[in-house]
């Protein structure tokens, strides 16, 4: 009996027994096996690899004086509305002349007296003259004579003078528009009192075409360079401008000029570009952006940037192979409108995953819709 007990006793031990590692096996089977992932994937395409690299840019007149008064008084004509377009020589301000009509006149009359001085002087000399080869006076009276004549002369000379000053400063009374462009608002008005080389007036600027300076780095300056002397080549799609509003400004322009010289504090060089501003949207000291069209070339194979991983300054994908993946290393170019050129590493029509790239790791199996080629860029 007792050897039966015991015969029975091992029999359910070893079935248990049996039972646990059969249970261990699955779980561990179950480990082992983890669910394939869902991804979504894009085809590697051929796609337009063109770009444009941004620099900030200011705009700026390509002519700009500020008008200043030449000549002290009273303001007493403007000449214009604030805002408006002028032509060249359109008269501008004027400031009170009186002073100055009596200082032309004091100096006419002044003169008038001189050269009357000089006449007689002039009569003198020559009737001491006549007198001098009778031997009728003393030599030192001719001598006087002609001094004073000299001096009658030199009086003259100095009262054509101030007249030609005092004509100047009633000239400066006057103020005209040195070139045609659109003045600003006036910092004066009717009855202000000015003081000549003081008091800024206005400031007159040209409008179309403006220009936009931007600060090259000196690493570009042969690239620019190459852009200068190829001149209007490709001109209508090399140069654009993104507006403070995101907008891009409707008209094309051309590098006018690169500056002499490399600024030492900053290690950039100055670049002007002229723009069409026939509608007045680009305004003296607007910040905006300058796009440089830029391609590496006809058609490279691009990607979704979303689908690549970087680790420790390399770049990796995950490529469908079946029902699993294989992490790649590519060697990217510049990202365009959300998509990454990728010069070396992968082939046309690769599929590459875009979502779902977090949870995967070499070789894991993974669930796939089907994969759309990726949308070109604009």
């Amino acid at each position: 009996m007792n050897k039966m007990v015991s015969l029975a006793r091992l029999a359910f031990l070893l079935s248990a027994g049996l039972g646990v590692v059969s249970c261990g096996k699955k779980e561990q089977a179950a480990q082992q096996a983890p669910p394939p992932v869902d991804v979504a994937t894009a085809r590697v395409d051929q796609g337009d690899a063109t770009y444009f690299d941004s620099y900030p840019a200011t705009v700026t007149p390509l002519k700009q004086v500020e008008l200043v008064a030449m000549a002290s008084g009273y303001v007493t004509g403007i000449y214009f509305e604030d805002g408006q377009r002028v032509r060249k020589g359109q008269r501008l301000y004027k400031i009170d002349q009186d002073q100055y009509q009596a200082g032309i006149d004091q100096a006419a009359a002044d003169l008038s007296a001189a050269e009357a001085n000089e006449r007689r002087a002039k009569k003198d000399v020559d009737r001491y003259q006549e007198l001098d080869k009778q031997e009728a006076i003393a030599r030192q009276v001719l001598d006087n004579a002609v001094a004073e004549l000299e001096a009658a002369q030199m009086r003259v000379k100095a009262a054509k003078a101030a007249l030609d000053r005092t004509k100047v400063s009633l000239d400066y009374a006057n103020i005209s528009a040195p070139f045609s462009g659109t003045m600003g608002i006036s910092q004066v008005r009717l009855g202000a009192l000015v003081s000549s080389g003081q008091t800024l007036l206005n400031t007159l600027s040209t409008d179309d075409p403006m220009a936009v300076d931007v600060a090259v780095d000196q690493k570009e300056i042969p690239r620019f360079t190459k852009l200068l002397q190829n001149g209007s080549k490709n001109a209508d799609s090399l140069f654009s401008l993104t507006l403070p509003d995101g907008s891009i400004y409707p008209r094309k322009g051309r590098i006018e000029l690169i500056d002499r010289a490399v600024n030492a504090q900053t290690g950039t060089i100055k670049t002007r570009l002229v723009f069409p501003n026939p509608d007045g949207m680009l305004r003296p000291g607007m910040t905006c952006n300058l796009r440089v069209r830029n391609s590496t070339g006809g058609s490279s194979l691009m990607i979704p940037q979303k689908a690549t991983v970087e680790q420790m300054g390399e770049f990796f994908v995950y490529v469908v192979q079946g029902d699993s993946v294989v992490q790649r290393q590519i060697k990217p170019g510049n990202v365009i409108n959300g998509k990454i050129v990728v010069r070396e590493g992968l082939n046309e029509n690769d599929e590459v995953v875009t979502e779902g790239v977090q949870k995967l790791r070499n070789g894991a199996k993974v669930k796939t819709g089907t994969a759309a080629p990726a949308p070109r860029p604009n």
